[in-house]
């Protein structure tokens, strides 16, 4: 990913940041894992099948150069011919390509899992601008990875180099071995080479790996100030937010003082209580709190209450038990009811007398 400025990122990356980041293909990985697993595999792939794969590359070496007569005089269509071992170099290379594919592909998802980004893909104007590849080339990442690749070439040349050393002394017979022999110590010898490159590239990549997952964590990093504008972009500025809540309560406190005009009696508590509630025989089960407040709001519920002719009946503990226990449109528990009865009993024969 582009190279930035550690300066003052103290936070760690939210998950936001980091899902931003997985969706434009940045992820941290090394590039040396999928080439070692390639040449692991390729290693391991050539150990149990190679044998058979140069076999049958001789014998077809054999069958083209006795055909050469036979193509020379015209009794071989050279087109044919070539159609024919063309397809016998495919199937002959296929099961390896395909081996050392999904190698490569499963190295790379192990790292990183699944993803699916095309914006690496995207033509941006900077990737042509000179100033800016000048950049790129000099910039403290470009230099970390060049002293990488040349770290690379010559711990793995030692590598090599050390097999071939303690091997000079086989070559020199070679001047005496048959064609077999030569071939067989050859591919023995590249073998160990390969091996031993295997392993020290695969020590490589694992130190490569450590460092480019620390590299990336540090890119991800945050200001303060990025963190606060990511929150106020995803929950909101807290400003606005607060300003809706009010005005949602405010619609609230409205449609309950409503709902106050519809009650059968407020009880209140007269320091700072009041809750009203109406009872329905035919569709209720129980009183129901259709109103409750505190303080402003109880008085403005009384209030709301003598313009319309509602009773008002004073009991403290039965208006602090509706208050802590009930909830605005629920219907009163079974433990109220013989208090709740009595009042609303009190109430109705109000209402015939003055009826």
């Amino acid at each position: 990913m582009p190279e930035q400025s550690f300066q003052d990122k103290t936070e760690p990356a939210t998950p936001k940041r980091r899902e931003d980041a997985r969706k434009k293909g940045q992820v941290g990985k090394s590039r040396e894992i999928p080439s070692v697993a390639v040449m692991g595999a390729g290693l391991i792939f050539f150990l149990l099948a190679g044998k058979k794969m140069t076999l049958s590359l001789g014998s077809m070496m054999q069958t083209v150069f006795r055909s050469i007569p036979s193509i020379s005089s015209g009794d071989l269509n050279i087109v044919i011919l070539g159609m024919d071992y063309l397809r016998f170099y495919m199937l002959l290379l296929f099961p390896v390509m395909l081996v050392l594919s999904v190698v490569a592909l499963l190295s790379n998802v192990v790292q990183t899992g699944l993803i699916w980004s095309v914006e690496p893909l995207a033509p941006k104007a900077s990737k042509i601008n000179p100033v800016e590849g000048a950049k790129r080339i000099f910039s403290k990442r470009s230099l970390v990875e060049l002293a990488k690749s040349i770290a690379k070439i010559i711990i793995v040349g030692w590598a090599a180099f050390s097999v071939l050393k303690g091997e000079l002394d086989h070559l020199i017979q070679l001047t005496y071995q048959g064609k077999a022999q030569i071939m067989s110590y050859l591919a023995y010898t590249s073998i160990k080479v390969v091996g031993k490159s295997c392993v020290v590239i695969a020590l490589l990549a694992i130190l490569d790996y450590m460092y480019q997952k620390w590299e990336f964590e540090q890119s991800l990093k945050m200001t303060k100030q990025e963190v606060k504008d990511e929150f106020k972009q995803t929950e909101g500025d807290p400003l606005v937010k607060s300003r809706i809540k009010a005005i949602q309560r405010e619609m609230a406190r409205r449609r309950m003082m409503e709902e106050v005009k519809t009650a059968d009696v407020v009880i209140t508590n007269p320091s700072h209580l009041s809750v009203a509630l109406r009872y329905d025989s035919m569709t209720m089960n129980a009183p129901k709190v259709v109103a409750k407040g505190a303080d402003r709001i109880a008085f403005k519920i009384r209030e709301v209450a003598k313009d319309h002719g509602i009773p008002l009946v004073e009991n403290r503990s039965l208006a602090q038990n509706l208050y802590k226990s009930v909830d605005i449109g629920e219907e009163i528990p079974s433990s109220l009811y013989q208090a709740v009865a009595e009042i609303l009993a009190y109430v109705y024969r109000l209402k015939g007398r003055t009826g």
